[in-house]
């Protein structure tokens, strides 16, 4: 497929959740190509996910797609490897590639002993990207991972490249504002954090002197509609906003405004405080019946349920916060296609 895709502002993440095989990813590139959808973003997990693999494969699959990692991290590579994988993409994909970053997840990596990305050391980074990108030779570079003598790519290089964040807090949504290109928001925010979020960037951004129509908030809103079957519904909402309050439910809460204390009796559950690993990826339906209860229903709201046209209602809405593009997360363009045919519709 060539061209322009029909649904520039929509998009997806391939390999949602817990695949079985990374070459699920093919199948599904060619069915977001062939439903018009616009970007295809793609996380990092330590295990079938590794993002330089991916995105490699992605480009070569695809010839409309924008490929955006959302997100790998800046302390996992040394600083020219991750430079380099960029423009690779880069100019091996016609310009459709977007290096997004984020911190990762604080508990993990002080297990596996990197350190943990701030937002000053993100805005950083993406200063020496674009210095390297555009030909310069930056010497005695330091950053939390280490001191460089000589970093450089090609003195030739003159590449502009975008760059994207996931962000939560208001600190990294403004220096996403001032030094980024792609903003990826969190799944499950409300709509008055979404809408405050885009005006935390859009802001920031014209204090910085940018033009805010260049900087684009993605929203990541989980879409989940009625035609999957209801276990699977199960483990792509209350599975998953359970993994998320397993793994940074104080940030989830005081971004939202939520009440602590629903969090609190959620970690102290039994089960909830005993069961090894990541919920979505590996409890039972029967499992993630009995914690259902322990999660409020307005907590799970911020997503897009129901049927297809109900669904695709609730995807505009999001542009109606000030939104630039959704992310249909949780879904398969399988999954999907239903949604998008509503959307053509409206």
């Amino acid at each position: 497929m060539t061209g322009a895709p029909r649904h520039p502002r929509l998009g997806f993440y391939t390999l949602a959740g817990a695949p079985r095989s990374p070459r699920d990813m093919l199948d599904e590139l060619t069915a977001a190509e062939s439903l018009g959808l616009g970007a295809a973003f793609i996380s990092e997990r330590f295990n079938i996910k590794e993002a330089g693999a991916l995105t490699g494969a992605a480009v070569a699959a695809t010839s409309s797609l924008q490929i955006i990692t959302a997100a790998t991290n800046p302390t996992t590579r040394h600083p020219a490897v991750t430079a380099s994988w960029a423009s690779t993409l880069h100019l091996l994909s016609g310009g459709r590639f977007t290096l997004g970053l984020g911190r990762g997840i604080d508990a993990m990596f002080r297990a596996f002993g990197m350190p943990l990305a701030t937002t000053e050391s993100l805005e950083e980074f993406a200063h020496l990207m674009r210095r390297l990108w555009h030909g310069e030779t930056v010497f005695n570079w330091s950053d939390l991972t280490g001191t460089y003598p000589v970093l450089r790519l090609d003195p030739a290089f003159d590449l502009d490249i975008p760059l994207g964040i996931t962000a939560f807090g208001p600190r990294t949504l403004e220096m996403a504002g001032r030094s980024y290109d792609t903003v990826i928001l969190h799944t499950f925010f409300t709509d008055e954090t979404t809408a405050r979020a885009v005006r935390t960037v859009k802001d920031a951004a014209v204090r910085a002197g940018r033009d805010p129509g260049t900087v684009q908030v993605w929203s990541c809103f989980a879409t989940v509609g009625d035609h999957i079957e209801p276990a699977l519904r199960l483990k792509k909402t209350v599975g998953r906003l359970a993994t998320y309050l397993q793994a940074y439910g104080d940030l989830m809460v005081r971004t939202n405004n939520w009440d602590p204390g629903v969090l609190a009796r959620f970690r102290s559950d039994e089960f909830v405080r005993t069961f090894p690993g990541a919920l979505d990826a590996l409890a039972t339906t029967g499992e993630l019946e009995r914690i259902a209860p322990l999660i409020p229903g307005e907590w799970l709201a911020p997503a897009a349920t129901g049927s297809p046209e109900q669904c695709a209602r609730a995807v505009r809405a999001q542009f109606d916060l000030g939104c630039d593009g959704v992310i249909m997360h949780g879904a398969t363009p399988a999954e999907l296609a239903p949604i998008v045919a509503a959307l053509e519709a409206i």
